[in-house]
């Protein structure tokens, strides 16, 4: 017997020179040959078997060699990009997707958005202009007299009538700018224009909805402002010495409270007006409809909605500041002609009609965008456009049936 070490044992006798190979561990596969082609089950994850087996040998085997180049399937997921038939991939939105929708929106339908938001913008800009032109044109700082006096006297509430004049055509014309744009929008997510006068025609049986969702928000957002004035007055006519401490503390806890009370109610209610338009429902049922869906994302849909107000106030403003700061300098240094207040109201009417064309369509935009990244977060709403855009794409054209495709009863998980 050896101990591993020594010379290897002589053959006993009586055994044959020629011995098997020593014993070794089995073949990797116990129904094929060494040598032989390896059957592979069907669905094996490498697809393709190896042609050939290796012959076996000491230690432990590997049934197949390692592949070259993994394949989609195994051990990871092939990429895939999402369908994009229009302004987003259709599938849940980034922020840049959303940014990036909007733009497109833009510029894929220029005539119809840009050239209704100017109207509209104009629309409220105009009275807005007349009435700071005229201001300026009475106002004379250098006369403290009193026909001097008379002249600010004048002038201020002209300027603030022509404000006020400007927030109620906003009201009317702003609304329905932006079920038209909604409309827009929900066909150009399949990649379809829709003209101005079109959009018109499948918006207006909606205006009574729209009107009702702006005017419960505004009911929303003026009661409390209501309720702070009338406070405020009964302190001050009620008050016995001076109470203009406790009038500043007062004026300071509700610009606290009402900012956060304004932020969450339009968060709340951000997706109503798209909601009313594509949904076709009434106004309780669209803002109620539009609650649940910011549930469970309201810090997100508050972050997009903030962001895009800065940068539509930033890129609005610098647009828009230059014309006002010339009509304004216009006016002043010019006052007393009525061809100075004439340019100065165009200056102004300008400066503003540009700032509001890009902000209206940017802001109602993303509204729309947000609201379909959140149906298909929360719906699979995404499954129901993919499936739509594809039997579009092999008719070759976006039918007008693609706007029914928003009714919340084609949702995957409705």
């Amino acid at each position: 017997m050896s101990d591993g070490h020594g010379p290897p044992p002589e053959t006993p006798s009586g055994w044959s020179a020629e011995q098997p190979p020593p014993y070794s561990a089995p073949p990797a596969s116990p129904w094929t040959a060494p040598g032989a082609p390896q059957q592979v089950p069907y669905g094996h994850p490498y697809g393709q078997p190896p042609q050939q087996q290796q012959p076996p040998g000491p230690g432990p085997q590997t049934p197949y060699p390692p592949h070259p180049h993994p394949q989609p399937g195994y051990g990871h997921t092939a990429y895939r990009p999402a369908l994009r038939p229009g302004i987003i991939p259709l599938r849940p939105l980034g922020l840049g997707d959303i940014l990036d929708g909007t733009i497109k929106l833009i510029r894929s339908n220029p005539k119809a958005v840009l050239g209704l938001s100017a109207v509209a913008a104009l629309l409220t800009a105009v009275p807005v202009a007349v009435g700071q032109a005229f201001f300026l044109d009475l106002w004379d700082p250098e006369t403290p007299t009193p026909a001097g006096q008379l002249s600010s006297a004048t002038g201020l509430p002209s300027q603030y009538a022509g404000t006020l004049i400007s927030y109620a055509i906003q009201f009317v014309v702003v609304t329905l700018l932006t079920g038209v744009l909604t409309r827009i929008l929900g066909r150009a997510v399949f990649g379809g224009n829709l003209s101005a006068g079109e959009a018109w025609r499948l918006v207006k049986g909606r205006v009574p909805a729209l009107f009702g969702v702006v005017g419960l928000m505004a009911a929303i957002m003026v009661v409390p402002l209501i309720v702070f004035g009338l406070l405020f007055v009964a302190i001050m006519m009620n008050a016995s010495a001076d109470r203009t401490g406790l009038l500043a503390g007062l004026l300071l806890l509700f610009v606290i409270t009402y900012i956060p009370y304004y932020l969450f109610f339009t968060t709340r209610f951000a997706f109503a007006s798209p909601v009313a338009v594509l949904e076709s429902r009434g106004p309780l049922d669209a803002m109620r409809r539009s609650w649940n869906l910011v549930t469970g994302d309201f810090w997100r849909v508050l972050g997009i909605l903030l962001l895009t107000s800065l940068l539509v106030g930033l890129v609005s403003g610098v647009l828009s500041v230059p014309f006002t700061l010339a009509g304004t300098l216009f006016g002043v240094f010019g006052a007393g002609s009525a061809t100075t207040a004439v340019v100065s109201a165009v200056l102004i009417a300008i400066g503003g009609t540009i700032g509001a064309m890009i902000t209206y369509p940017f802001q109602a935009g993303v509204a729309g965008l947000l609201y379909a990244d959140r149906r298909m977060r929360s719906e699979a709403f995404d499954l129901v456009l993919q499936t739509a855009a594809i039997e579009q794409q092999r008719q070759g054209w976006v039918h007008a049936s693609a706007d029914e495709l928003w009714h919340p009863s084609n949702s995957a998980r409705s």
